[in-house]
């Protein structure tokens, strides 16, 4: 048989050419599964696609929905990265190796709490900004039904505030759970769930998403909202009559966190979506979304609107005890159990 070298070549260019473009596609991919607010999930989105050309698909849920999502599609992973979002969630997707092990270049570059989330989360899960819980009020509404300013938790079981108060459901929402985890913590376990029996006395809803409470109470739908502090800073910030409360006997606080999700199909996207993510610049996008946390890149501002950690006072919140797989699962079906929710 004859071998033609000019006609066999131009077919293997052919070939080749034929191929660049699924490869290049292939990694010019990425499904972004984000758990922060809409503004700053569309933004994260944004920003990546025009500094790498990678055509993002991003899917916006809560923590604790996400969760169950990445849990749900283990045999058959969808997303490549899951970002933002309390790191309670994170850590057990990471105990149940749903999410992988990386180590970015930048780690050095992070914050102590940031690199302490990944070593908790055996390298599966990393910090990208830390939020302190609180709740806040419509002032205006306070006002107009001449009720007195909560201060403390303990405040928000009273008598005065029945069916004025938000929270999210913790099964779908981190901000939620994060309240279950620092009230144990706070006050004991037994103590917690009296708390919270009473609390729900109170609650005229449990909404799906964690920031959700405070919208509404800016809104004047409700008079108070439990959610992470930056978050009814957002709406005092978009001028909404919120006041921001960081409760009297002290608080727990979040660490938002990113991990790649374990068989994600477009690995070298996920990868330098996680670089980028880690960077001053990416983690710059929060305050330009009114998303006021603090960021773990040590060389990325603060925002001045963020609350000052120094001022709050902070528990000693164990993230690896109540990040594991157990004790989530034992506290949820503890809630389910003892809390009737009605809606």
């Amino acid at each position: 048989m004859s071998f033609n070298k000019p006609a066999a070549l131009a077919m293997a260019l052919a070939a080749g050419a034929l191929l660049a473009p699924a490869a290049a596609e292939a990694q010019g991919r990425l499904n972004l599964y984000c758990s922060v607010q809409e503004d700053w999930c569309q933004l994260m989105q944004t920003e990546f696609e025009k500094a790498t050309g990678v055509k993002v698909a991003m899917t916006r849920k809560s923590s604790g929905e996400t969760y169950a999502q990445v849990k749900a599609e283990k045999d058959n992973p969808r997303g490549d990265v899951w970002w933002g979002g309390t790191g309670d969630p994170h850590l057990q997707a990471a105990e149940e190796n749903l999410t992988m092990p990386y180590e970015s270049p930048r780690q050095k570059e992070l914050q102590d709490w940031a690199v302490a989330q990944w070593k908790t989360g055996k390298q599966r899960t990393i910090g990208v900004y830390s939020g302190a819980l609180g709740f806040g009020y419509n002032s205006e509404l306070l006002a107009k039904k001449n009720l007195p300013e909560p201060k403390c938790w303990a405040d928000l079981i009273k008598p005065a505030y029945k069916g004025e108060v938000q929270v999210a459901n913790p099964h779908s929402s981190g901000t939620s759970y994060t309240m279950v985890a620092t009230l144990v913590q706070l006050l004991g376990e037994n103590a917690a769930f009296d708390y919270l029996k009473k609390l729900n006395v109170n609650v005229n809803q449990y909404t799906k998403s964690g920031a959700a409470p405070i919208v509404a109470a800016g809104r004047g739908e409700t008079l108070i909202g439990i959610v992470f502090m930056h978050d009814a800073i957002t709406q005092a910030v978009r001028n909404f009559p919120i006041k921001t409360v960081a409760p009297c006997e002290g608080t727990g606080y979040e660490i938002g966190s990113m991990s790649i999700i374990a068989g994600a199909r477009n690995l070298e996207s996920a990868k330098k979506f996680y670089d980028w993510a880690l960077s001053p610049e990416a983690q710059a996008l929060g305050a330009r979304a009114e998303s006021f946390q603090l960021p773990s890149n040590k060389s990325t501002p603060t925002p001045p609107q963020a609350p000052k950690f120094a001022d709050i006072k902070l528990i000693n919140y164990d993230f690896q005890k109540f990040g594991s797989s157990e004790e989530r699962k034992r506290l949820l079906s503890k809630f389910d159990s003892e809390i009737k929710v009605s809606n």
